[in-house]
């Protein structure tokens, strides 16, 4: 079993939590985890997001001509 501490809700503290027996076959890296004092379960994952790309070209608005520029 793999144990680790992590901040319970539930305790409203950090606390040891353990992985439960993994119906699942991950073994060692199941991502469920137990409190050892309340037993509230957590589920801890990584994922991976994918910034959208544009469709076109990015277009920025021009600059004022330098003669037109206004002091703030």
């Amino acid at each position: 079993m793999s144990e680790r501490e992590l901040y319970c809700d539930t305790c409203e503290g950090v606390e040891l939590f353990e992985s439960p027996p993994c119906a699942d076959g991950h073994g060692a890296d199941c991502p469920e985890l137990a409190c050892t004092s309340c037993g509230t379960a957590l589920l801890v994952t990584t994922f991976t997001v994918h910034r959208a790309r544009p469709a076109g070209p990015v277009r920025r608005p021009a600059a004022a001509p330098p003669d037109r520029r206004r002091a703030a």
